[in-house]
């Protein structure tokens, strides 16, 4: 693959955005009981299950940076509240695909793990969606590692959640967020990666390791240091970074598959989201420049806690996940390949609902306890 196409379709990995998105206010609302959300007021891509709350929340991570969050609950436990008999629940913080916003799979999830009886919170990461942050579309480990800490301090503090038992589910880039930060945050028992990509990786190396090579990631910084000389003429000038573009639209006859998949998604009222940067404008162009400078997973082996990597058979990202496994030690770390699925059926389900809930169920209950 020449280093033309491989910074583009990496570029796709990193956007594959909202142009010009206008942030809408949220407001925090400390009280669980508070009123479902009518899909009149917000777009989601899912309908949301008559026995789950949604709530929405906002938090700081240790950036300084305002979290936008949805909190999904059991219906039965805030009856349970009202009436003062509410025992404490286990918690999950979900985040991902990269890119994507809490009202498409993130939600998606958080839906699906609160009717099965936990507290879950779907957030969108610094810089992106409802969050803040500044400027819009950027992105870092760093940070965005922190961004899943910040939930995890958030749901510690709730009164009905049980700070002893809380997980963490990434799915597609923030799988690998994911996983780094289960390697540093300690409160965290239970970790999934579902459908992941390792964003560092994808952005050094190219899709399948293509350019892993000093010379291509030469080109590559090259390349991001000229930008940021234009997009700071811009700024200066009034106007905003250069965005690299989301999932390609029209889509090309001669499309790699997983890119008409995310094309699928993303581009489709399947999982079309008016603030989800891989549905329309994409990442700023220097946002790799962050993920091509730091390592993912450096401490991987580290992780005592239990992990649970899932990923579709035919899924073009297999590699990830599995490379990600090899490095897992213990006897509480498990890979699940779901026959047949491709990446972006562990986003939503897809056609054959893919995504194996109960399993993610029970795995967590077995490590929130």
């Amino acid at each position: 693959m020449n280093l033309s196409k491989s910074l583009l379709i990496t570029g796709a990995a990193l956007a594959l955005t909202v142009t010009g998105c206008k942030k809408e206010k949220t407001m925090a609302i400390t009280d669980p009981t508070a009123a479902k959300i009518s899909k009149e007021n917000q777009h989601y891509t899912f309908e949301l299950n008559e026995n789950v709350i949604r709530t929405k929340v906002t938090f700081r991570n240790h950036f300084g940076i305002e979290l936008a969050a949805d909190l999904y609950t059991p219906e039965e436990v805030l009856k349970q509240v009202q009436d003062g008999k509410a025992e404490k629940l286990p918690a999950i913080a979900i985040s991902g695909p990269f890119g994507a916003v809490k009202e498409q799979s993130s939600g998606f999830y958080a839906n699906q793990m609160a009717s099965r009886g936990y507290i879950a919170l779907a957030f969108d990461p610094s810089f992106t969606g409802e969050s803040g942050g500044e400027p819009r579309y950027m992105n870092s480990p760093d940070i965005n590692t922190e961004d899943f800490m910040a939930a995890v301090d958030f749901l510690s503090t709730r009164e009905n959640v049980d700070p002893e038992k809380i997980g963490i589910i990434g799915i597609c880039g923030w799988g690998g967020m994911a996983l780094n930060t289960a390697a540093i945050d300690t409160r965290i028992k239970a970790t999934v990666a579902s459908t992941m990509y390792d964003m560092s990786r994808v952005t050094a190396n190219g899709y399948f390791d293509s350019a892993n090579n000093a010379e291509a990631r030469h080109q590559a910084r090259k390349a991001l240091m000229a930008q940021r000389i234009e997009d700071f003429k811009a700024v200066q000038a009034g106007g905003t970074y250069k965005l690299g573009g989301g999932v390609v639209d029209p889509l090309p006859e001669d499309a790699p598959y997983f890119v008409k998949d995310y094309y699928d998604y993303y581009k489709t009222p399947r999982g079309y989201h008016e603030r989800s940067l891989n549905s329309n404008g994409g990442w700023n162009v220097t946002a790799a420049t962050s993920l091509l400078n730091t390592k993912l997973l450096a401490y991987a082996e580290e992780i005592q806690s239990a992990v649970m990597v899932l990923h579709g058979e035919k899924a073009h990202s297999r590699y990830f996940g599995e490379d990600a496994f090899k490095r897992l030690t213990g006897d509480n770390k498990e890979l699940v390949i779901i026959p047949g699925a491709s990446h972006t059926d562990l986003y939503d389900g897809g056609k054959n609902n893919a995504i194996p809930f109960d399993k993610l169920a029970d795995f967590f209950a077995k490590y929130l306890k």
